[in-house]
């Protein structure tokens, strides 16, 4: 049983890790004092001096513990040996959790959830607004899935200008499952489409809701869209056929200020 809960425990603390790799943008999170760096992994075939240096001599000012690896190693812990450049580093999100520990936590207390859920936003420049945006607005969770959706690298970091490491990020296998679960907890599923009658703006729902953002190219998935309840359009002028998926992240964030 101990063991059991050990296990539960160590899991949810690496849910909330974000590993940052390549030398510039781990010197830039390492130098932010902001940041829980839980610790800094290294090649062995790194030299010495230069930005590695600098990153070393962060690291130990702050008293982060330091790793060293062989190449592939530490290409599993970047989970992109290409383009780490010998240097990674493990940075304690706390507003990271799973979808599942999310739900399970839930109180039904409070006012009703919004949660903006991802269904293939490739580009990361894209991922890293929508973001900041997510987390500027009142958002309270943005779904997440490796499967689909660019990969929580420098690019996102960057556009999202820092604002990852705090964002509410709710990790899970597939969107479909996630959603599933959702409304197995009784929240509504929207989805965003051009097509639909009903606006975002005319939207009042009545409980928790979970708003689902699209392919940049290709819109909501067709088994996204079967599932969900309800389809909601952003009202469009002068022959404006869609936005960009960013913009609608934002227009759905801070959508709430209208009513005051």
């Amino acid at each position: 049983m101990q063991d059991s809960r050990d296990y539960l425990d160590k899991k949810a603390f690496y849910d909330r890790v974000l590993t940052v790799y390549g030398r510039k943008p781990v010197l830039e999170a390492i130098a932010d004092t902001r940041l829980q760096c839980h610790a800094l992994h290294l090649a062995h075939s790194n030299r010495e001096g230069g930005i590695i240096g600098e990153i070393c001599k962060l690291a130990e000012s702050r008293q982060i513990s330091v790793k060293l690896h062989q190449r592939d190693a530490l290409a599993r812990i970047s989970k992109n040996g290409k383009q780490d450049q010998g240097v990674a580093l493990d940075i304690l999100c706390p507003a990271f959790t799973s979808l599942q520990d999310y739900l399970t936590v839930r109180s039904n207390e409070g006012p009703p959830r919004r949660l903006l859920a991802l269904d293939g936003v490739s580009n990361p420049q894209n991922l890293g607004m929508i973001i900041r945006s997510a987390t500027a607005g009142k958002i309270d969770g943005i779904i997440w899935s490796r499967r689909g959706n660019a990969a929580l690298g420098p690019l996102v970091i960057k556009a999202s200008a820092g604002t990852l490491y705090r964002a509410p990020l709710l990790f899970t296998p597939t969107l479909l499952e996630a959603l599933q679960a959702c409304k197995n907890h009784g929240m509504q599923v929207c989805t965003l489409e051009a097509s639909a009658s009903h606006t975002l703006f005319e939207h009042r729902p009545q409980g928790d809701c979970v708003y689902v953002l699209g392919n940049e190219t290709q819109g909501v998935s067709g088994a996204v869209s079967a599932l969900a309840d309800t389809p909601l359009s952003i009202p469009m002028e002068n022959g404006v056929e869609s936005l960009n998926v960013a913009v609608t992240a934002s227009l759905i964030a801070f959508a709430p200020y209208l009513d005051r």
